[in-house]
């Protein structure tokens, strides 16, 4: 029995990431709706997916050469 510890790292990865952005958002936009109301978890809300553009686009660029490298080697 083989073990492919690169497919258990990367869904280890993909694991604690989605791990994160649930608590990021389910907690702490509900605790700010706790204390502060509606329209602050909105603005909350707002300001956390306006501040995950730049990971997104950095996360996008990392696929895109992981991409180009892939073919790159094949040929």
């Amino acid at each position: 029995m083989s073990r492919d510890l690169r497919k258990y790292a990367r869904q280890t990865n993909v694991r604690l990431i989605t791990g994160g952005l649930f608590v990021l958002f389910v907690v702490g936009i509900g605790l700010i709706y706790v204390f502060y109301g509606q329209w602050a978890a909105l603005t909350g809300f707002l300001c956390l997916m306006v501040g995950l553009i730049p990971l997104i686009l950095v996360w996008l660029m990392l696929l895109l050469l992981d991409l180009i490298t892939k073919r790159a080697n094949r040929e």
